[in-house]
């Protein structure tokens, strides 16, 4: 039987309905990946805008920080912690540096003013008066700026008058040592200089060259750069090729790397980027070995070929390269891991301890306040082996745990910060094997930063030749600057004495940096 035309209106209506149901449906799914994509945007505007113009400082203000981690149980994200005051341990300020301790081993002249003439006399009776007692009035601090002058060697020459009259005359000349580089005006000290002021101070060559017209010499940036080059690969590499082979047989290394632009590479557009790494001696208590290398590429093979014949605890971020290094056991930097999650906190909730970032923030700051208390309790590496398991084990299996419980908005800072940390996870208590092993990669990121804001200065390198020579320049300087030697006289002292790759290791050790008589001479002062 026919429906009525009633019928098929009310059939119309529900099939509407029904289509407006499916359009709200498609409409609400829109709006709320609207609404995710602008608070992801928002949250990238934040921290962008932290990065610009906030504090660089990591410090999150925290209150009842002290029982998130109690000794009994472990934080879990549906408990409610009452605040616990946070007790500061009593300490006093470091007293502030005296005058007389800041000019102490400096050269003091002193200009006398004395009475003259007339003045010498007694005002009331005229007799001259005698000399008393003396006076310090004032001191000053007087800068003497570095001065250019030129050094003549002169050979004497020797004849032999006995011989002369017999007609066979004898000349001797008396030898004159070799210079720095042939048909060269380069002094060790001109030539350290230079590297001192670019590789130290970053100061480029362009600047350097302005430098040396106003003290009266006209020295061109091409000539400093060939200065460099030639003495970085004669006489600074047979150092830094022995250095290298000590840091093979460390058993704690650190790595981190970072891009350096090189204009004249074979093959390669000079935009294209290249890379400086620096790999370093541990947290082992034994002398810092520094060392810097260049690569055109950040393939892991440059760290496994460096790195070719160490076998121990490597210190490194998540950058996979490091994973074709062989016969090591990798450790994670937990300041990378923290920074993650300390870069997820949203803005106006850093002090908020219900937010899953700041929760994982205080993970890491468990971890870390073990550290320094063990640093500052001088504990040894036995010590500290068994403190970590005790006390900093049951922080990571709880963090673990708690790791797995996040369900953060995929695409969100807090979603890469959980899977940062769960990409970790299988090497996360490789440090507790040793109590040697560092916690952090801080060491090398400071490196790091050191090339970094020298490359803000001269910003590229001109030659292969060029990108090597500062590998190694920067590989003496910063050992020179870890071991809390002058850096200028360090490098003035080795191009006088010129290594040279045949020396034995006994008189390689006595031009290290750490060596006590090479600390004598390049002292601060």
């Amino acid at each position: 039987m026919p429906a009525s035309a009633k019928d098929i209106v009310i059939m119309e209506l529900k099939d509407t309905v029904a289509d407006l149901r499916g359009i709200i449906k498609t409409l609400q799914t829109a709006l709320d990946a609207s609404t995710s994509q602008n608070a992801l945007l928002n949250e990238k505007i934040d921290y962008l805008t932290r990065k610009l113009f906030g504090t660089s400082s990591e410090k999150l203000p925290l209150q009842g920080q002290l029982s998130l981690f109690d000794e009994t149980g472990s934080y879990t994200a549906d408990e409610t912690d009452s605040p616990v005051p946070v007790t500061v341990k009593p300490h006093t300020r470091k007293p502030k540096i005296t005058f007389d301790e800041k000019i102490k081993g400096l050269p003091v002249e002193q200009i006398e003013f004395c009475l003259c003439g007339d003045d010498a006399d007694c005002p009331y009776c005229m007799t001259l008066m005698e000399v008393i007692g003396r006076e310090v009035v004032r001191r000053e601090i007087e800068l003497i700026p570095a001065k250019v002058k030129v050094i003549e060697y002169v050979s004497i020459h020797y004849g032999c008058p006995v011989c002369k009259e017999a007609g066979q005359p004898c000349i001797v000349h008396a030898p004159v040592p070799p210079g720095l580089m042939k048909h060269s005006p380069a002094s060790p000290s001109t030539v350290s200089w230079v590297i001192y002021q670019k590789y130290h101070n970053g100061m480029p060559l362009y600047r350097q060259e302005n430098d040396w017209k106003h003290k009266g010499y006209e020295l061109s940036r091409g000539t400093m750069a060939n200065w460099v080059i030639y003495c970085s690969e004669r006489y600074l590499k047979p150092i830094y090729d022995y250095c290298h082979r000590l840091l093979i047989d460390r058993k704690f290394l650190m790595a981190d790397e970072s891009r350096i632009q090189v204009l004249k590479e074979p093959g390669r557009k000079a935009q294209t980027d290249s890379f400086m790494w620096a790999f370093r001696s541990g947290e082992d208590g034994l002398p810092a070995i520094i060392l810097f290398k260049y690569s055109e590429t950040r393939a892991g093979a440059t760290a496994r070929d460096f790195l070719k014949g160490f076998s121990g605890y490597l210190m490194v971020d998540a950058y996979s390269g490091y994973n074709k290094v062989r016969d090591v056991r990798l450790c994670p930097c937990f300041s990378h891991m923290r920074r993650y999650f300390f870069d997820s906190v949203p803005k106006g909730m850093k002090g908020d301890l219900s937010h899953p970032a700041v929760q994982g923030v205080n993970y890491f700051d468990k971890i870390f306040n073990y550290e320094r208390t063990f640093k500052e309790q001088g504990l040894s590496a036995e010590q500290i082996y068994e403190k970590r398991l005790k006390k900093e084990k049951p922080v990571i299996d709880d963090f673990n745990a708690w790791l797995d419980k996040q369900e953060p908005v995929r695409g969100s800072k807090l979603d890469k910060a959980v899977k940062y940390a769960k990409g970790r996870r299988d090497i996360m208590e490789t440090y507790l094997e040793d109590g040697r092993c560092s916690v952090s990669n801080s060491l090398s990121e400071l490196l790091m930063k050191a090339f970094a804001t020298g490359r803000k200065g001269w910003l590229f390198a001109d030659s292969v030749e060029g990108a090597e020579a500062s590998a190694i320049a920067y590989s003496i300087v910063e050992m020179a600057k870890a071991s809390g030697i002058h850096v200028f006289e360090y490098i003035k002292h080795l191009l006088s004495k010129r290594p040279h790759a045949g020396m034995t290791a006994d008189e390689f050790e006595r031009l290290m940096p750490w060596n006590p008589e090479v600390i004598e001479i390049c002292r601060l002062k």
